[in-house]
């Protein structure tokens, strides 16, 4: 899958009218995400994802492996993107279950092994866990799954 193909879906998903919402959702979330997770790990999840977007998990990160919770996750997420943190909760949800799709099962489970459960972080997987965004978006009214009260 190349850049455009996986913005695009993801565009699709997140129902934004543009490219450039988009592009904010998954850099906000995968930069932030590269921030928490091991240097190794990231490049591992990264690997398979187009170019410009494997980028967002290892480029600009200035240091990997930091210590936060999910909600200085969405705290984060929402600066970057410039949204509210309940908005940036669901987008990162929606981010990551896309990714979810396009890695190999192990290294999609060595970043599920790297966030603590006791930190809440498995609101991050929401989407996964609910089958992935198709059946998700399908057991809602009115679109896709809502994060409710995440921040």
């Amino acid at each position: 899958m190349n850049f455009d193909e996986f913005t695009g879906e993801l565009q699709h998903r997140l129902e934004f009218s543009d490219t450039g919402e988009t592009v904010r959702a998954i850099r906000a979330t995968l930069s932030t995400l590269g921030q928490r997770i091991p240097e190794g790990n990231a490049a591992d999840l990264a690997a398979s994802l187009p170019m410009e977007i494997k980028w967002y998990l290892t480029g600009p990160v200035d240091e990997h492996g930091q210590r936060f919770d999910w909600r200085e996750f969405v705290a984060r997420v929402s600066e970057i993107e410039g949204t509210d943190r309940s908005d940036a909760a669901y987008h990162a949800q929606v981010v990551v279950d896309f990714v979810e799709t396009q890695v190999p099962a192990s290294d999609f489970r060595q970043l599920r092994d790297q966030l603590p459960a006791d930190e809440n972080w498995g609101k991050l997987f929401e989407v996964v866990d609910a089958g992935g965004w198709g059946d998700a978006e399908e057991a809602q009214a009115g679109g896709g799954p809502q994060s409710g009260d995440d921040a």
